[in-house]
């Protein structure tokens, strides 16, 4: 092979690698749901579009799905692990979807009714999820999960998975910092019976 193939075929693979890196990290991606924590919105297969470029200039707001690193991700800084993020080439870092729920400087509470329900109070208001699974369907609130009354500090946020039954969140990690946040989930495109496009918040 002479040096001016040899010198075509690093010139493409450069530009490749740039390319998925720049798509990656400023446009969006595509994201596989492995589990049944956002149900019904999302079931294990589904795949979702996740875009990135709002997190230059805007920060999420409640009724978001976002994709994020959890607070117990380590998320190591040498130089394959970064690159290994920027392209998703051979990532190991775990990456968690959820719907936001609490906002910076809000005080936020899950509190158990008399039959058996829980309901999400946001600064001692009733918030209106109806996105959630079932409002029965949740762990009951003890010492060892974070149901509040809890104030949020400057840019951090409470993550809950619409399946509040079956889902590892804020309610056993804590709070989540704005730093950690990946992308939004703008479409719901494969399979097409579940399509669904993820714009206006009526809530």
């Amino acid at each position: 092979m002479n040096k001016g193939a040899v010198k075509e075929i690093v010139e493409t693979v450069i530009f490749v690698v740039t390319a998925l890196i720049l798509i990656r990290f400023y446009a969006g991606e595509i994201r596989w749901i492995p589990s049944a924590s956002m149900k019904p919105t999302f079931v294990e297969g589904d795949r979702v579009l996740i875009e990135r470029y709002s997190r230059f200039y805007d920060s999420p707001k409640r009724g978001d799905i976002m994709v994020f690193y959890p607070p117990q991700e380590d998320l190591k800084a040498n130089p394959f692990a970064v690159f290994s993020r920027l392209t998703g080439i051979l990532c190991k870092d775990i990456a968690y979807i959820k719907r936001v729920i609490g906002l910076p400087n809000e005080k936020i509470e899950i509190k158990a009714n008399y039959d058996g329900s829980y309901d999400v109070y946001i600064n001692d208001e009733l918030l209106n999820e109806p996105y959630i699974m079932d409002r029965f369907e949740y762990p009951v609130c003890n010492g060892e999960l974070i149901c509040g009354p809890l104030v949020l500090g400057e840019d951090e946020y409470f993550m809950m998975g619409d399946n509040r039954g079956h889902s590892a969140d804020s309610r056993y990690w804590g709070v989540l910092k704005k730093e950690r946040f990946i992308g939004k989930a703008k479409m719901l495109f494969w399979p097409f019976n579940h399509f669904q496009y993820f714009g206006k918040r009526e809530y």
